[in-house]
């Protein structure tokens, strides 16, 4: 069969007539599949169970966690997290189930205090603008957003973002506040940062004193290969540059327990941890201290977490392999009409179909009855110029139903790249 772009105008509409057949079968299948979302399949919610067994609510050092108090969180947790995190127990808050809940925090409180190194609150400069790698996580451009900041797109890459675009934009314009980061297999594209691309975010000389790089490691210990990809530190590496207070590092067992009940963390300088108490002390007396004491006890330590996420791995490596393999498939006879990434771990693989197609190509599929995270939503304001991305989440679908979808997928792709290429007839 010819490639897609060497066909003439008839033979394009003999495939579309062949493609348009197959999509009518999808349709009385009647189908209601989702993966629109990073969503933990109840196998892998299943894996934490025993957690929920743990009737100790005494701490290691006597401290009932059933209390009041304890703000920065229970000794053993902030050690925990410190492990993960790679910094010391003393630079750790330990917070409530959500670190997207504790980012919108940090966010709120540059906006209406500022930081100590602020001149002012944000809510009194002319603009704060945020710079947004992209394609990139939509819950944190939304934080942003929220707030009226302007969202400034800067383009990723396999090594992280364009790190001559992030050095320009912030050291120009002391506009720029900010920039969101998800550097170990990243949301949606699933790269890590090199060394030299966080060795650059260390070494920043912001326009901005008050320059934060917002860290969200949510992935960190979520590895699909017996070769799995390794961070630099960035607060180490910012520690050596003297700029140990630009950075603010989040993780969380959100996908390594109870994605609604897990435990989160903010690490930071010590400046800065002891900022960020103070004005949490007027909004909450604790946090969930039974929660962060059944996480320490059920998962123990950083190895603890490894052996456990052994078991997430096992169930998520199928999908990821099933969703590969039917791309490839599926697309081998079409042409170079589209390309996709093959992460070593994390949540997604992001699909780059023909621009101009991508939200067509989700329409066909909501139409057939599987949903997936809206066309430009991995972009600021939800708009990715190319119309192209495409965000694919395998892991709450089991093997069977992700293959279905995964082959309407291609269809659909396949169907939009046709209609796209005949617009030039």
């Amino acid at each position: 069969m010819k490639k897609y772009c060497e066909m003439e105008k008839e033979e394009l509409a003999q495939e579309k007539a062949r493609l348009e057949a197959r999509y009518q079968e999808f349709m009385k299948k009647g189908l209601k599949l989702d993966m629109s979302r990073g969503k933990p399949c109840p196998e892998q919610l299943d894996l934490s169970m025993d957690m929920l067994k743990i009737q100790d609510y005494k701490g290691e050092t006597g401290i009932d966690a059933r209390n009041y108090g304890v703000l920065e969180g229970m000794p053993e947790a902030r050690r925990f997290f410190s492990q993960l995190l790679g910094i010391q127990p003393d630079e750790v808050i330990v917070g409530g189930n959500a670190s997207l809940q504790m980012m919108y925090y940090l966010i709120e409180l540059g906006y209406r205090n500022g930081y100590p190194d602020s001149e002012r609150p944000w809510k009194e400069c002319k603009k704060v603008k945020f710079l947004c790698p992209s394609p990139g996580y939509d819950r944190h451009f939304r934080i942003t957003e929220y707030f009226g900041f302007e969202l400034i797109s800067v383009p990723m890459t396999p090594q992280g973002p364009d790190m001559d675009e992030v050095e320009k934009l912030v050291s120009q314009d002391a506009e720029v506040k900010g920039i969101w980061c998800v550097p170990m297999y990243s949301n949606p594209d699933g790269y890590t940062y090199s060394d030299e691309t966080v060795k650059r975010f260390a070494a920043l000389k912001p326009a901005a004193k008050d320059f934060k790089i917002f860290w969200d490691d949510a992935y960190c210990v979520h590895h699909l290969t017996d070769e799995p990809d390794r961070l630099l530190n960035l607060l180490e590496e910012c520690k050596k540059c003297g700029s140990e207070n630009m950075p603010f590092l989040f993780c969380s067992t959100s996908k390594v327990t109870f994605s609604g009940a897990g435990v989160a963390a903010i690490g930071a300088s010590r400046t800065n941890v002891e900022y960020i108490l103070q004005n949490m002390f007027p909004m909450t007396i604790s946090f969930d201290k039974l929660n962060q004491l059944r996480h320490v006890k059920f998962l123990k330590d950083a190895q603890g977490v490894a052996e456990h996420m052994k078991k997430h791995r096992a169930i998520l490596e199928p999908k990821f392999k099933t969703v590969l393999r039917i791309l490839k498939e599926e697309t081998a006879d079409c042409g170079e009409i589209a390309h996709w990434t093959d992460p070593k771990g994390g949540y997604f693989i992001s699909l780059y179909a023909l621009p101009g197609t991508a939200k067509r190509i989700v329409a066909l599929c909501k139409d057939a009855g599987v949903v997936l995270t809206g066309a430009g939503a991995a972009y600021p304001y939800g708009i990715d110029p190319q119309d192209s991305n495409i965000r694919i989440a395998p892991s709450f679908p089991p093997v069977d139903e992700l293959e279905q979808a995964t082959r309407l997928l291609c269809l659909s792709m396949k169907l939009a790249t046709i209609e796209k290429l005949m617009e030039k007839f």
